[in-house]
């Protein structure tokens, strides 16, 4: 039986596993026989010009539609930063994930992509029909003009609130926030610094929201000099943490955004001769790597870093299929990791 030779399809609604569309499929479209594709295909002159009309537009439409599905090959993943064992994983598990689905990656990563307005020259971009983009820097409006193009895109670990219409992947903040200050308050702490991340960051919020609920829950007013906002490095970690310290009403706990910041809160009260956790316990958030080769280990908020890839690019395939994402904005769950680095308090109030 003679075959429309078609392109193979690798992804798409059209024809999955690698098959070339038939006169089968053609006749199943349009509700013809495989006998009369057949003939419309080797120019038979014995067909009514309105079936051959309707086969030969099958046709040019599967064309189309495998033409499309070549375009949809090439992934731009922006990741302004430097991929270091956080933004590894994520960009990873995307990478991984793209490839199972026979995509091609076009990364761009390192700290001087957040110098580039790259959004607004994505959809025109030649060959890249999708995109993920990684804690993006750009402001919402910018998002959002970049959702009205056609291109499909997906955000992992928003920066700010995304847009209503915008597919963002992000973890539960305020839940492994709280879940964490929950577990401090239970060993007895009452008196906790914070070295929060940046002010104009989600992540830094939702998690500070959590951190005051579980006090709340408790009882307790957070204390206003026990707040400090800064960079997520181990160095303004150490900076930070070595203030807190040194202050005359010095907290008995001290919580951190994420594990660099603990790691570098680690180091000031070394300096201090302070024993963690006997004189101070430290969390950190994250999970990383470093959070288990610290002396103590770090107690800290597991995030699912390699999920949050996966499940971008899940969002990203159905938009591909030409479907609305399940969810547009997904938080996946976290886990409180205890360790060494936190115990009972010495001195609680009341």
């Amino acid at each position: 039986m003679s075959r429309c030779k078609l392109k193979p399809v690798t992804c798409g609604n059209v024809m999955p596993d690698n098959r070339r569309v038939t006169v089968r499929d053609i006749a199943a479209e349009t509700g013809v026989s495989i006998a009369t594709v057949s003939r419309v295909l080797n120019d038979h002159a014995n067909v009514a010009p309105r079936t051959r009309d309707l086969v030969l537009q099958a046709v040019e439409r599967s064309r189309m539609r495998v033409t499309g599905a070549d375009r949809q090959r090439t992934v731009h993943v922006r990741c302004p930063y430097v991929l270091t064992d956080y933004f590894g994983l994520i960009v990873s598990s995307i990478a991984e994930t793209l490839k199972r689905h026979g995509l091609r990656l076009l990364l761009d990563a390192g700290e001087s992509a957040q110098h580039a307005d790259t959004l607004a020259g994505l959809p025109d971009e030649p060959g890249i029909s999708a995109a993920i983009l990684i804690l993006p820097p750009e402001d919402g409006d910018q998002l959002v003009a970049l959702s009205r193009t056609d291109l499909p895109f997906v955000v992992v670990d928003p920066r700010t609130p995304p847009p209503p219409d915008v597919a963002a992947v992000s973890a539960a903040h305020f839940a492994g926030a709280r879940a964490l200050t929950g577990h401090l308050v239970g060993l007895g702490h009452r008196d906790i610094g914070v070295i929060a991340g940046p002010e104009d960051w989600l992540a830094s919020d939702a998690r500070l929201a959590g951190h005051r609920a579980a006090l709340s829950q408790a009882g307790v007013l957070p204390m206003a000099h026990h707040l400090w906002h800064v960079e997520p490095t181990t160095e303004a970690g150490r900076r930070t943490a070595a203030e807190l310290l040194d202050h005359p009403e010095r907290p008995t706990a001290i919580v951190c955004f994420n594990d660099k910041l603990a790691v570098g809160t680690l180091q000031a009260a070394r300096e201090r001769g302070l024993r963690i956790p006997a004189d101070l316990s430290i969390a950190g958030f994250d999970d990383i790597d470093i959070s288990r080769a610290t002396d103590p280990p770090l107690t800290t908020v597991r995030q699912p870093l390699q999920e949050m890839g996966r499940i971008a690019v899940t969002q990203l395939m159905r938009m591909l299929d030409g479907h609305q994402p399940e969810a547009l904005h997904i938080e996946l769950a976290t886990t409180l990791v205890i360790r060494q680095s936190t115990g009972p308090a010495l001195v609680t109030r009341p």
